[in-house]
């Protein structure tokens, strides 16, 4: 893809354009899928609902706090992706939306997200994992590339930095990522709460599988439903350490729980996934 200029847009400026709806009518919006290959990233389709149900919030004071998303159906890069939102509810201090993408007329995922006031009352948190610093770590998309079945490394619009290593032997099921943007976003918060829901949906279903010892090849991985709380106000220039353990799978299904840290401690966001892990026939 070029820019208007020649130039070749980079990945992130590509994502932005995708993150731009087009409202189509009050609470319906459409979205470009993208140029790609195979399934969409369903982190890139909750970030549309995102962007989506913050366009319906008309309070520029109240910030998303909370999703809860389902994965239904598999979309693709071939046709556009219609946003239709719901106003569920205006309260004093919450807001709450539920967002419906469709692509070729079938329901792919839903969303409901809250958005609320700050205000002032309890705090406190568990302190951030002792992590070595991102400069020097191997890059998450290189090591991937080089597992058998793999693909070549992405031009992606997030960095991923490794401090704990894939193996094909069994490891806890706990996994360190360092994590950034790569490029400047817009000044709007809209917009870097939705690239945080993005980048919260990589490496997760990778921890559930750490403990069974099956190569990158010889599984499928497909998240099912994704949920991100976020405590403080998202403003995305600096890495992030995203830390996430898997306390439990049965039946296939891998539960993983994260948690987003500031560079300096503060603990971002909480994340909650599950997802099917299935060894391919």
């Amino acid at each position: 893809m070029t820019a208007e200029d020649g130039s070749l847009e980079s990945p992130l400026e590509q994502l932005l354009q995708q993150l731009d709806l087009d409202e189509t009518q009050m609470d319906h919006f459409v979205g470009n899928p993208g140029e790609g290959e195979g399934r969409l990233f369903g982190g890139m389709v909750a970030a549309q609902c995102v962007i989506a149900a913050g366009r319906s919030v008309e309070d520029p004071a109240r910030r998303l706090h909370s999703l809860h998303a389902y994965f239904l159906r598999t979309g693709h890069h071939e046709s556009p992706l219609h946003f239709e939102v719901e106003r569920v509810r205006d309260g004093r201090s919450f807001t709450t939306r539920h967002v419906t993408a469709r692509q070729d007329g079938k329901t792919i995922f839903n969303v409901t997200a809250s958005f609320c006031l700050e205000e002032e009352g309890i705090a406190h948190q568990d302190p951030m994992p002792e992590a070595p610093p991102p400069d020097g770590l191997p890059d998450w998309e290189k090591e991937r590339a080089k597992l058998p079945g793999s693909f070549p490394p992405m031009r992606s619009s997030i960095e991923l930095r490794m401090i704990d290593p894939w193996s094909n032997e069994k490891s806890p099921a706990s996994q360190r990522t360092w994590m950034r943007v790569r490029g400047a976003l817009p000044d709007d918060p809209l917009v870097h709460a939705a690239m945080l829901v993005y980048a919260t949906d990589r490496t997760l279903l990778g921890t559930a599988a750490r403990p069974h010892g099956i190569p990158w090849e010889k599984r499928m991985n497909l998240s099912l439903d994704h949920t991100v709380w976020i405590h403080h106000p998202v403003h995305l220039d600096d890495w992030l350490l995203y830390v996430s353990n898997s306390p439990i799978a049965h039946g296939a299904h891998g539960l993983v729980l994260g948690a987003v840290f500031t560079r300096d401690g503060i603990r971002l966001a909480s994340v909650a996934q599950e997802g099917l892990i299935r060894l391919r026939r």
